[in-house]
């Protein structure tokens, strides 16, 4: 995992001169500088999660350390890192989701209960008893690696990867319309003249913004909605 604040892959790459002042001022010595034969670009930073996670340090010194911002200095509040995001990588392993309570990934967390929360369910094989799950929220999530190391199997079940390995990418064709009227501030959608959405008899739509106005009566106040969709809802319309 790289240290926190790397520029997207490729760009860190490009940026980074490997000069290892980041592994230096790093005080916990998690750092280290990738030798021939790793899976790493030769010479940058990289930290192992599960061995030595990040530390999270407040004044984050690696950071301040790289002379040629591959480690962005915009970087300045450690919890808004995003090294990398942890995924429950094996869920029949995880002790959590076999009824057992263990909640240390969410217990080591340094933004616990945001980047872990505990979801409770039933628990169908006791039918009595609830389980506690770990959620990983990548909103929030740094990617420090504390819950890959704190996991108490051989092998951890929660992992911290690169994120582009992780999140999926919605294809710009795809609307959340929820989320865009919620930033509009209303309804979406305003019906055209031949598009009608069926209105009651007696009925018609005010395009100034009033919403569905008895016929004859635009310069009159109405008690309709704005929104044509929630008085025809209300009155049985649909």
């Amino acid at each position: 995992i790289r240290p926190p604040g790397a520029l997207e892959e490729n760009a860190f790459q490009g940026a980074c001169i490997r000069c290892g002042l980041c592994v230096r001022d790093c005080p916990y010595d998690i750092l280290k500088l990738a030798e021939f034969g790793q899976p790493v670009a030769l010479g940058t930073p990289y930290f192992e999660a599960r061995t030595g996670p990040c530390e999270m340090c407040e004044d984050i010194p690696c950071v301040v350390a790289c002379p040629t911002g591959a480690l962005d200095h915009a970087l300045t509040d450690i919890t808004k890192a995003r090294m990398g995001l942890a995924l429950i990588t094996d869920q029949e392993a995880c002790i959590a989701f076999q009824g057992l309570r263990c909640e240390v990934c969410f217990n080591v967390c340094p933004v616990r209960g945001k980047a872990i929360t505990l979801e409770l369910q039933h628990n169908k094989r006791s039918g009595k008893h609830a389980l506690f799950i770990p959620v990983v929220h990548s909103s929030d999530c740094t990617g420090c690696g504390k819950c890959e190391e704190a996991c108490i199997l051989e092998e951890a079940a929660i992992k911290v990867l690169p994120i582009h390995l992780v999140k999926g990418m919605l294809g710009r064709h795809y609307r959340l319309g929820w989320k865009e009227k919620q930033k509009a501030g209303g309804s979406l959608v305003t019906p055209d003249a031949p598009h009608q959405y069926n209105l009651p008899e007696g009925m018609q739509y005010d395009y100034e913004g009033k919403g569905l106005i008895q016929e004859g009566q635009e310069s009159q106040e109405t008690p309709f909605s704005s929104n044509p969709l929630d008085t025809l809802n209300r009155k049985g319309g649909l």
